[in-house]
C-alpha cells in the first residue's frame, strides 16, 4: 500500500513540478518587452499553484485507476502490460505537456494571449498559420517539442509492482476502498471547490500587469478549457433582463425613423463631391496608429484628405477586422465569423448594397485567399470577382516568403486594375488587403534599426507610389480611397491594458472625390465605415444594424469598443476601461465612469452575440 501511495503522491507533483518549470521557461522566453523582477517569478509561481494542482489532479485520474487495478492483479504477465500501458499514458501525456507548453511559448510574441484552441482554425491552412516564421525557426522548435517530451517522460515514476503479499480479501477491499474515496476528492480538486465557481483560468489573474497574469495561467488547462467555446463557435454572455438590455442598446445603436433618414444628408454633413464616386477600400495590415512614425507619406494624406482622427479597431486579427470593415458587424472575444459561412453569408457588406446601384466589385489579395474562409466571405459578401496569390506567377508567390506576393507588385495588379475598370463606364468598388506588414516582416528597406517599422515603411512607400500615379490620370478626378488597417499589432511591449495606444487606428479618405480636406474627430470604430460611407452615397443603411453614421447629427454618443481574446475594452470621452471576461474583472479603467463603461461593454456583447445566433 505504502508503494502505491507514494507513486501517486510522486506523479502529481512531479506533475505540478512541470508546470512550475514550463512557467519559469516561458517568462523567460518572452521577457523582451515585459519588464518582471525575480519576485514575481515567484508570485506567478505562487498564484498559479490552484490551477496547476487541479490541472494536475485531472492528468492523476489514469494513475489511480491503475493502482487501484495492481491490488487485484495476478501474474506477471498482466503486471507487464499493466506496466506497458502506464509507459504509453505517460509518453502521450509528455508528448502533450511538450507541444501546449513549446506552442504556448512560441506563439505568445504574436498573438499576446495565452494557447487555446482557437489555434487549431489555423491549421485548417498550415502553410499559411507558418508563413510568419522560418524553416529554421520550426526545426528548432520540434527538436525542442522531442527534448523536452522525452526529459518530462523521464520525470515521471514507475507504476510500482503489485505487492504479492496481500493475499487477503478483506486487505484488498480495504485498500480499494481507500482509493475509491479519493476519487471524489480528486473531483472537487479539479473542479476547485465546492462553489458555485468552477476552476478557470482568471482564478490566476492576480496583478495589473497582464503578462504577469498570463505566465500563471496553465496553458495545459487554458488548452483544454478553451474547447467549450470554439466548439460552440458562439458564447452567448446573458447579464442582463432582455428589455432592460434592448433600451440600453437602442441608445447606443439608435435605429433611424426611417429608412430615409440616413440618406438625407445635411450639408455640413457632405464630405464628397458626388454620390456616384469609384471606391476603393485599402486594408492595410497591421498598420495602426502605434506604427505612425513609419508611415509618413500615410500622415501627409490625413492633412489632404478626411482623416477620422479617433478610429478605433474593433478586433485584434485580419479574419475579424475585415468583416468589421466591410460588413461593419461587431467581433467577438472568442467567435470568428469569417469562419462560420452559414453566419456570414446573412451579414450586409458594402460590397453588395453597391453591387445593387450598378458597381462592379472585385477584391485583391496577394495571399491565400482560402485562408480562414476568406473565399467564402468575400463572395457572400458581394465580391463578384477575386484576384489572389494563384493568380501570380510560381516566382511572385514567394516574394513575402511563405505569406504569398509582396505588396509592391499587387499595388501594381490595384492600379492596373484601377485603370481597366475606369473605361468601362460603370462605377467600381475595388477591396484589397496588403500583407507584407507582417511577420516575418519583409522589408527591402533599411530606414530604421527595426524590422517592424521597416516593413511598414515599405507599405508606406508602396502606397505613396500608387496613389502619386493615379493622381496624374483622371480617373482621380471620380476616385475615393478609403485607408484603414485590419487591426493594429502590440508594439514596443504595448499591452490590452493600454487600449488607448494601441487600438487606434487610421482611417482617411482621400482622392478627387473628396470635396475638402476635414478632421473628423470624434470616437469611432471601424465597424463605421458603412453606414457612414454608403449615407454618403444616398443609400440605404438599415440593414447595418452596427454600423453608425459618424458624421450625422444623430451620433450623439460617440464611443468604441474593442474584442480581444476573451476580454473587451470600451472607450468614450471620459477615457476607457479594459475588462477580462476570463476572471470577470476590470484589469484596466482610465475612467472615472469605469462601470457604466463595463455595463455599455457587457451589453454590447449580449445584445450582439444574440444577434449572431439568431443569423
Amino acid at each position: 500500500m505504502k508503494g502505491r501511495l507514494i507513486y501517486l503522491i510522486r506523479t502529481f507533483f512531479v506533475t505540478v513540478l512541470v508546470f512550475v518549470l514550463a512557467k519559469i521557461v516561458f517568462m523567460l522566453a518572452n521577457k523582451e518587452g515585459h519588464s518582471f523582477m525575480p519576485a514575481d517569478i515567484w508570485d506567478v509561481i505562487r498564484h498559479g499553484l490552484s490551477l496547476d494542482g487541479s490541472t494536475a489532479l485531472y492528468f492523476l485520474s489514469v494513475p489511480l485507476l491503475m493502482v487501484i487495478a495492481t491490488i487485484w492483479v495476478k501474474g506477471a504477465k498482466a503486471r507487464k502490460v499493466m506496466k506497458r500501458i502506464m509507459s504509453v499514458y505517460f509518453i502521450i501525456v509528455s508528448l502533450a505537456f511538450s507541444l501546449a507548453f513549446v506552442a504556448d511559448t512560441s506563439l505568445y510574441p504574436f498573438w499576446g494571449f495565452k494557447l487555446d484552441a482557437s489555434c487549431l482554425q489555423y491549421l485548417e491552412t498550415p502553410t499559411e498559420a507558418m508563413a510568419s516564421v522560418s524553416v529554421g525557426y520550426i526545426i528548432l522548435r520540434f527538436l525542442l517539442f522531442l527534448i523536452i517530451a522525452f526529459l518530462i517522460y523521464k520525470m515521471f515514476p514507475d507504476l510500482p509492482e503489485s505487492d504479492g503479499k496481500i493475499t487477503q480479501l478483506a486487505r484488498k477491499l480495504s485498500e480499494t476502498v481507500l482509493y475509491v474515496c479519493f476519487i471524489p476528492l480528486m473531483v472537487i480538486g479539479i473542479r476547485g471547490g465546492v462553489d458555485e465557481s468552477t476552476t478557470n483560468v482568471g482564478q490566476v489573474y492576480y496583478s495589473q500587469n497582464a503578462f504577469l497574469n498570463h505566465s500563471a495561467v496553465n496553458p495545459v488547462f487554458s488548452f483544454l478549457s478553451s474547447f467549450e467555446k470554439s466548439a460552440n463557435n458562439i458564447v452567448n454572455y446573458d447579464y442582463y433582463p432582455e428589455e432592460e438590455c434592448r433600451k440600453l442598446i437602442e441608445t447606443l445603436y439608435p435605429i433611424p425613423d426611417s429608412i430615409q433618414q440616413n440618406q438625407v444628408l445635411n450639408p455640413q454633413d457632405s464630405l464628397l463631391r458626388n454620390s456616384r464616386p469609384n471606391v476603393v477600400v485599402i486594408l492595410m495590415e497591421s498598420a495602426g496608429e502605434i506604427v505612425a512614425e513609419a508611415m509618413p507619406h500615410l500622415q501627409q494624406y490625413k492633412r489632404e484628405g478626411i482623416n477620422f482622427s479617433k478610429c478605433y479597431a474593433n478586433s485584434w486579427r485580419t479574419d475579424r477586422g475585415t468583416v468589421c470593415t466591410y460588413s461593419g458587424y461587431p467581433s467577438f472575444p472568442t467567435s470568428s465569423v469569417m469562419k462560420m459561412p452559414k453566419k456570414s453569408r446573412t451579414l450586409p457588406s458594402i460590397a453588395s448594397s453597391l453591387k445593387k446601384e450598378g458597381y462592379s466589385t472585385h477584391y485583391l489579395y496577394g495571399g491565400d485567399i482560402n485562408f480562414t474562409n476568406m473565399r467564402s466571405y468575400l463572395i457572400s459578401s458581394g465580391f463578384e470577382t477575386l484576384t489572389w496569390k494563384k493568380d501570380y506567377t510560381a516566382e511572385e508567390q514567394n516574394t513575402n516568403k511563405k505569406w504569398g506576393v509582396r505588396d509592391d507588385i499587387t499595388f501594381q495588379t490595384l492600379y492596373d486594375l484601377v485603370m481597366e475598370k475606369s473605361g468601362k463606364g460603370t462605377p467600381f468598388f475595388l477591396g484589397y488587403s496588403t500583407l507584407s506588414s507582417h511577420e516575418p516582416w519583409v522589408s527591402t528597406f533599411h530606414k530604421f534599426d527595426d524590422k517592424i517599422l521597416n516593413s511598414f515603411y515599405f507599405l508606406d512607400d508602396c502606397l505613396w507610389r500608387f496613389i502619386e500615379r493615379v493622381k496624374k490620370t483622371p480617373v482621380w478626378e471620380n476616385l475615393l480611397i478609403i485607408l484603414l488597417p485590419d487591426h493594429s499589432i502590440s508594439y514596443r511591449g504595448v499591452e490590452e491594458d493600454e487600449a488607448i495606444r494601441r487600438n487606434l487606428m487610421p482611417m482617411v479618405w482621400i482622392g478627387g472625390a473628396v470635396k475638402e480636406p476635414r478632421d473628423i474627430n470624434v470616437i469611432c470604430n471601424q465597424t463605421d465605415l458603412p453606414a457612414t460611407l454608403l449615407s454618403q452615397l444616398g443609400m440605404d443603411t438599415g440593414k447595418f444594424r452596427w454600423s453608425r453614421n459618424v458624421v450625422s447629427k444623430d451620433y450623439r454618443y460617440p464611443f468604441a469598443v474593442h474584442n480581444y481574446n476573451n476580454g473587451f475594452s470600451v472607450i468614450d470621452s471620459t477615457g476607457f476601461i479594459v475588462y477580462d471576461l476570463d476572471s470577470d474583472r476590470l484589469i484596466a479603467s482610465r475612467s472615472n465612469g469605469g462601470k457604466r463603461l463595463v455595463k455599455i461593454g457587457k451589453t454590447i456583447l449580449q445584445a450582439t452575440t444574440k444577434d449572431l445566433s439568431e443569423r
